[in-house]
């Protein structure tokens, strides 16, 4: 008999593509305000540069969205069940570095999106435990424990 897995919250699914979309903005952003600055560019001209675009503190403000974002999110599901999801910012970075900022995508580097994927798929359909459940493990008849 197959076993049903109990329904995801509303809030933890929000908050979990709301985390993959910060994290893949956050990625993007550095990428930008780096790109004209010379590989060859010393330390503090590095940061010069950096400290002088918008998109530095565009990120910087991502940032502190993702911290407020990942803790709503872990009071409402258990970290090692929610965490691997965020993986899922490696394909979309990947996707708009491929697209919008024209890297080469490997054969190597889509099987291993392949594998983060089917990696999230097989987390998806383990049991969790979510505030709105009382902290029980679905799986479990026993009493939670912290």
């Amino acid at each position: 008999m197959k076993r049903s897995l109990p329904r995801l919250p509303g809030a933890v699914v929000a908050g979990l593509i709301l985390a993959v979309i910060l994290d893949t903005f956050i990625q993007i952003a550095w990428k930008l305000a780096v790109a004209p600055v010379p590989p060859s560019a010393s330390v503090t001209a590095t940061l010069r540069a950096v400290l002088g675009t918008p998109l530095f503190y565009a990120a910087m403000v991502a940032f502190g969205a993702q911290l407020w974002n990942w803790l709503r999110v872990l009071t409402r599901a258990d970290l090692s069940f929610a965490q691997p999801f965020t993986a899922l910012s490696y394909l979309s970075v990947l996707a708009i570095s491929w697209y919008s900022l024209h890297e080469p995508i490997s054969s190597s580097r889509l099987v291993g999106v392949v594998f983060i994927l089917a990696g999230v798929f097989f987390i998806s359909r383990t049991p969790f435990r979510t505030a709105g459940d009382g902290g029980r493990d679905p799986a479990s008849s026993g009493p939670s424990h912290p």
